[in-house]
Order: structure tokens, then C-alpha cells, then sequence
């Protein structure tokens, strides 16, 4: 999380006030469509460093972009990836999505990659775009770090049984259950199987406080979510611009 200039509420600001929030999950390299995010007045971009690529040079343009248009970035990184964490958190994201948390004990992991001490084990600087090149005081930069978002993956059988003490651990915002790895993990079942799976995982995750985090197809997904209690919707973009280059490219009838 960078030291703002002008102070506006970060997305854990927000969520802790009871506001629900919509962001669009894009891949490298999508710096227009971060601005067309930020212009539409969407609350956040999520990029996707596990399955797209993990370019820090191309992520700090992305970045710098939606801080133009006062959109916050959530960066998904790869599983266990502490290096990769650090770095994406000194580019200024707001926070970072951990995949494959298939535990307690991966959980904590997520969270020491997160912060810096004694919440966690994030290697300190201030001189990083994310402490303005070290112009502000080291207690500023830690600060502004607190509102760095901690948001769990869970994509597994083994994780949605696990997914009480995943949401119980101290430092995790959120939690997001992953459909696709879920449905692979389960050797694609009958979809009710697996939205069984994620009703149960999205219970466990309402108790303990957390927010759960949707990722959605379309608009009447997102409205569905909503109503059954998510409160961050990710629109799934790379489907809502296939339908809708689909819906373009079929033949109108008269």
C-alpha cells in the first residue's frame, strides 16, 4: 500500500465500514483496460500474476495508472511466493490475493508474506515506490502498510474442509474460493458438488468475520453474489470480453 498524497479510504477502510466493492481481474498487459476500470468508476483491478506473467516493470506501469485514475490494484501472486509478494507490496498494490491456502498453516504463511513485522516477515524499506522513495517517515510507511488487504485462495476439498480455521487466522481479510481449481480438484463433478462445496466454505467465512470474494462471469452473477452475502465481486474478464466479442461476431437475424 503506498502513503497516499491526498488520503482517501483504502479497500480495507471500506469493507470494514460495510461497503461492498467491484473490481475486474485482468493479466498482463492491460494498462488501457486498468484505466477504462479506473474511468468506469470500478473500485479495484485485480492482475494476475499466478497465470499470467509476473512482469514487475509491466505491474508498476499498471499500477501508476490506476493510482491516476484512483483505482486500487490487488495483485494475485503464485502460490507461496514471498519474494514476489514483497515486490508487488513496494510497487504499491493495495493488497495481494494467495493462492492454493490449503491450511492454517499456509494461511499464516500468506499473512507473514504480507506484512512487516511483528505481523509478519516482509522485508523492510521505505525507499520503494511504496514509501515515496523514502520521503516519508518509517512510521507513515508502516502505517500506511496496515491497510495492506490479505485476501486467501482456497481451491481444494482439503481447503474447503479447512476453510473455518483459513478464515480464522489472525490477519486474513478475505477469502476467495477458487470455482476452477475447486472443479478440477474434485475431477469435475455435476456443478452443484461443487457449488455445495463453496456455499459451505463462504458459511465458515461469514462466521469468522471475513469477506468473502467472488469472482463472476456477468452482471446478474455479480447481483446473485451480492445478495447471498459477497461483498467483493472480481468480474472475470477475459470471459465478459470473449461473450461479448462472441455476441459480436455471430450473424444477426432478421
Amino acid at each position: 500500500m503506498t502513503v497516499p498524497r491526498v488520503q482517501r479510504r483504502s479497500l480495507k477502510q471500506r469493507l470494514a465500514e460495510g461497503d461492498s466493492l467491484r473490481g475486474v481481474l485482468l493479466r498482463l498487459p492491460s494498462e488501457t483496460l486498468v484505466e477504462m476500470a479506473g474511468v468506469a468508476g470500478l473500485d479495484y483491478v485485480v492482475i494476475d500474476c499466478e497465470h499470467g506473467p509476473a512482469d514487475t516493470a509491466l505491474l508498476q506501469q499498471h499500477i501508476m495508472a490506476a493510482e491516476a485514475h484512483g483505482i486500487d490494484v490487488l495483485v494475485r501472486v503464485g502460490t507461496a511466493e514471498p519474494t514476489l509478494a514483497l515486490r508487488c507490496l513496494d510497487l504499491g498494490a493495495a493488497g495481494l490475493i494467495h493462492p492454493h491456502v490449503d491450511g492454517a498453516e499456509d494461511a499464516r504463511r500468506a499473512v507473514a508474506a504480507s506484512h512487516y513485522p511483528p505481523w509478519g516477515e516482509r522485508g523492510f524499506a521505505t525507499y520503494s515506490r511504496s514509501g515515496r522513495f523514502g520521503t516519508v517517515p518509517a512510521a507513515e510507511h508502516v502505517a500506511a502498510s496496515r491497510q495492506t488487504l490479505v485476501i486467501a485462495m482456497i481451491e481444494t476439498q482439503r481447503a474447503c474442509a479447512a476453510a473455518d480455521e483459513i478464515a480464522g487466522t489472525e490477519g486474513v481479510d478475505a477469502v476467495l474460493v477458487g470455482p476452477a481449481d475447486l472443479a478440477a480438484d474434485c475431477g469435475f463433478p455435476a456443478p452443484e458438488a461443487v457449488n455445495g462445496l463453496i456455499r459451505q466454505a463462504h458459511r465458515a467465512i461469514v462466521e469468522n468475520g471475513r469477506t468473502v470474494m467472488t469472482i463472476v462471469p456477468h452482471l446478474e452473477a455479480a447481483r446473485a453474489a451480492e445478495e447471498a452475502g459477497a461483498r467483493l465481486i472480481v468480474f472475470n474478464m477475459a470471459q465478459v470480453l470473449m461473450d461479448t466479442f462472441g455476441a459480436l461476431a455471430r450473424p444477426s437475424r432478421p
